[in-house]
């Protein structure tokens, strides 16, 4: 029998998960295939549990944290739930968080009952039952499998964690989707690394990674990876509700709300208008997360059920969306002028006609087969010679999204090993097929999950060609995760935003994607995008001009910089990309 999931024990998984999710953090990414195909299911992951873990008390007796000394298991759960809740990203996040209230509420309930030998199986329990609940139509072959199987060895006294391997290994053979990709659940692989990790922090031998992973793909660090069970799928077995329209955009926000009854009502008013509806949380506030075809209605039903707020809406392409075909497809994306239609500000993607292979520009071919090289899509000639520069080929992202363009640039390198970094979210499914398409060619290639273009740059900084891919794909997503991006761009017609109603000619600052400011004159407004983003704070701005940035702008950033921020240092590129006057980077 394991040690009895306390405290310790808590703080000890909460350090080998991180380093596990991190690990498993890109190769999650790659195999995102089910419900949608966005490619960010690792990263989703990685952020909310990070989100848990942040919020832990120091459990510094000698600095005088008692109240982390005396803490339960259960109360430190109950807070990395609610920090989870409150940072939740996608929908493996908002089942991640559910999963740790339940573990929480499980420990608690054995505390009152008096008996602790069999906490860790009642946590688990607890953890799995809160999930299924929190899904409107539960899905076998996803991560609420992986829980259930770990929840029924724990109970009969057995490896929950080699029951998550097992079950993970399984998802294919119920889930056609992931059989017709050849790959195992992303979110459930996600939380097979977390329960191996709780495993190992009670001091328990943790199951080996099958001989097998590389059928599905290189793991990452020792994340595991088994391989899908051969044979035909079972048919999805989603019973969501079939829409008029398919659903177009992502919607999550928080709710305020002190009735259960409202969250109830709530969550029979979005279920018509969408699918991969996931409602968690509790005591007055909730997490929100569902896929419409109308944004504004999905808002509309939380206005009705209590105070919304930190309302988040993204782009989803509707030729991928709960579609069996798209294997490794997906985007998360806001148009530039905000409105989230991701046809504004002026973007040339899916815009242009005919492919011209002189406009691959990848870097000098060495023998075939041999080395590794970085692929990177760019939206200006300036960062494309800067990229040249670093040693990466480059394609235009008007390019990028004709054809067969990525697999050319990807197969003019002449490597064995390619990382791509698509640098913008609406280019994650582009690069996810690219790279399906050259490993079957015998090309190892990963894409690292760039949201930005000086994401892009950050992780090529750290580029060694001569480390371990494996390591060097973890290194390189890293830089991009630790860089936050920002952008100032015009509006091109009147739009809602996040910040409120804007109008054509307005400038918009961007933080992370989300329109954060409205305003009138380009230097003030990215002025206050940069003084945002610093307030976290950061070591290093990194400032991409644009074709139309003013002139003037670069020196009024960087005496900002100078007179707010002493230790941070600034780089200045000059990037000529046509849609955004300034790209930002924080690292």
């Amino acid at each position: 029998m394991p040690p009895p999931l306390d405290t310790a024990a808590v703080r000890r998984w909460c350090a080998l998960g991180l380093e596990s999710l991190r690990a498993c953090c890109a190769h999650m990414d790659a195999i995102n295939v089910f419900p949608v195909a966005d490619g960010d299911t690792g990263t989703n992951l990685c952020l909310t549990f990070e989100a848990a873990v942040a919020a832990l008390p120091s459990g510094d007796a000698a600095a005088g944290d008692t109240a982390a000394e005396e803490a339960t298991a259960a109360e430190v759960l109950r807070v990395m739930a609610r920090a989870a809740l409150l940072g939740a990203r996608g929908n493996s996040g908002t089942i991640l968080a559910e999963y740790l209230r339940g573990m929480a509420q499980g420990l608690a309930d054995g505390t009152e009952s008096g008996g602790d030998g069999q906490a860790l199986a009642r946590a688990l329990r607890c953890g799995a039952s809160a999930a299924y609940a929190a899904v409107a139509h539960p899905v076998e072959g996803t991560m609420l499998t992986v829980a259930a199987a770990a929840a029924d060895a724990a109970e009969a006294g057995g490896d929950p964690a080699a029951a998550a391997h097992e079950a993970l290994a399984a998802t294919p053979g119920r889930l056609a989707a992931l059989a017709r990709a050849g790959v195992v659940d992303a979110g459930g692989l996600g939380l097979t690394a977390l329960l191996t990790a709780l495993w190992a922090a009670l001091g328990q031998p943790v199951p080996e990674e099958p001989a097998t992973g590389a059928a599905v793909g290189a793991s990452v660090t020792g994340c595991p990876v088994p391989a899908p069970a051969p044979g035909a799928a079972a048919p999805p077995a989603d019973g969501s509700p079939q829409t008029p329209f398919p659903p177009q955009f992502e919607v999550m926000y928080l709710l305020e709300a002190e009735d259960p009854k409202a969250v109830g009502a709530l969550r029979a008013r979005l279920d018509p208008l969408g699918d991969s509806l996931v409602i968690g949380g509790g005591e007055g506030l909730w997490s929100v997360h569902v896929h419409v075809a109308d944004a504004g209605a999905a808002v509309e039903a939380g206005l009705a059920a209590g105070r919304p707020y930190r309302i988040r809406i993204t782009h989803l392409p509707a030729d991928d969306h709960g579609t069996e075909e798209g294997t490794e497809a997906g985007t998360e994306e806001r148009s530039r002028d905000g409105s989230g239609d991701g046809t504004g500000g002026g973007s040339a993607r899916g815009a242009q006609s005919g492919v011209r292979e002189e406009a691959v520009e990848p870097t000098a071919p060495g023998p075939a087969g041999r080395g590794r090289a970085v692929v990177a899509v760019v939206p200006g000639e300036g960062l494309a010679a800067l990229c040249r520069q670093a040693g990466a080929g480059v394609l235009q992202v008007s390019e990028a999204t004709r054809g067969d363009a990525l697999v050319a640039a990807v197969r003019a390198t002449g490597a064995a090993e390619v990382a791509l970094l698509p640098n913008d979210t609406e280019l994650h499914p582009v690069a996810a097929r690219a790279a399906d398409a050259v490993r079957a060619a015998g090309i190892r290639c990963a894409v690292i999950p760039t949201r930005a273009a000086v994401q892009g740059l950050a992780a090529l900084a750290v580029h060694q060609p001569d480390r371990r891919f494996d390591e060097d794909v973890v290194t390189m997503t890293s830089a991009a995760g630790a860089t936050r991006y920002g952008e100032v761009t015009v509006a091109e017609r009147q739009s809602w935003t996040t910040a409120g109603v804007c109008q054509a000619g307005d400038v918009l600052g961007l933080v992370e994607g989300d329109v954060a400011l409205i305003g009138n004159e380009t230097v003030r407004v990215a002025t206050d995008v940069l003084a945002r983003m610093l307030a976290a704070g950061g070591e290093l701005v990194t400032l991409v001009l644009g074709a139309d940035a003013p002139e003037g702008l670069a020196a009024a950033l960087e005496h900002h910089v100078r007179s707010c921020h002493l230790a941070v240092d600034t780089v200045v590129y000059e990037g000529r990309q046509q849609e955004a006057q300034l790209l930002i980077g924080v690292e």
